[in-house]
């Protein structure tokens, strides 16, 4: 268990609906679906409604500080049923980096890399008290693109299995490259949260709202705060 996993889960009921694309930049191919991600007939670019009015006003956020560029949607909306499959498929980018095959693992090693994949990934728990955090609906994946349809430069792609993903990894650096990747991750973290949003600590691109990891955040935050998360695992 997450530490965040403690916080109660009240559902309000609020449909996935479409994230309206056109209104931001996205990867086409879904760079999960070009893995074979088993989505059947559900959508990565689906979130809950409260969630995409959330996006919007980040949006809007971003351009008063950079006009005409945009929130990069990299992922949103995850069956359980994905998130196994890119938690199968981290492990085995991690082996490949490692040198080795599943075949000659020990299970000490094994461990070792379970727990550098959990590091990023969350487990694909079916419990209903224990959802991933994308099995919600109210959690995104998001990068910037700048004013000439570029992809910024935050210092290390998202899903990155090492210590560059945490948010300020590169925030003591005396390295000017550094300390742009630095200020462009504060950027989005600025825009986002500006519109509710509360970001993974260990991730410079995951946000969410009303899930249990923003609500065990904002407990985090301020120890007279009892909230709870208003949204659960989507089936």
């Amino acid at each position: 268990m997450r530490p965040y996993h403690k916080v109660p889960i009240i559902d309000c009921g609020e449909p996935l609906v479409e994230i309206p694309l056109e209104l931001f930049a996205v990867e086409s191919p879904h760079p999960y679906e070009k893995l074979g991600a088993p989505y059947g007939d559900r959508s990565p670019y689906f979130l809950r409604k409260t969630i995409i009015d959330s996006l919007i006003a980040a949006q809007n956020n971003l351009q008063l500080r950079r006009p005409n560029w945009r929130i990069q949607i990299f992922d949103a909306y995850r069956p359980v049923a994905v998130q196994k499959f890119m938690v199968n498929y981290a492990f085995g980018e991690a082996l490949q980096m490692a040198g080795l095959t599943e075949v000659e693992l020990s299970p000490t090693q094994s461990q070792v890399i379970w727990e550098e994949v959990y590091k990023i990934w969350a487990e694909p728990s079916l419990d209903e008290k224990t959802p991933p955090p994308h099995s919600t609906g109210a959690a995104v994946d998001v990068t910037l693109v700048d004013d000439r349809a570029e992809i910024v430069n935050m210092g290390s792609p998202i899903d990155e299995l090492s210590p560059a993903s945490h948010p300020d990894y590169f925030a003591n650096s005396p390295d000017p490259l550094a300390q742009e990747y630095q200020a462009h991750r504060q950027l989005l973290c600025d825009v986002m949260e500006k519109a509710g949003f509360k970001r993974n600590p260990r991730e410079w691109w995951h946000f969410s709202i009303g899930d249990q990891m923003w609500a065990w955040l904002n407990n985090e935050a301020n120890s007279s705060n009892s909230m709870v998360a208003r949204y659960g695992r989507v089936v």
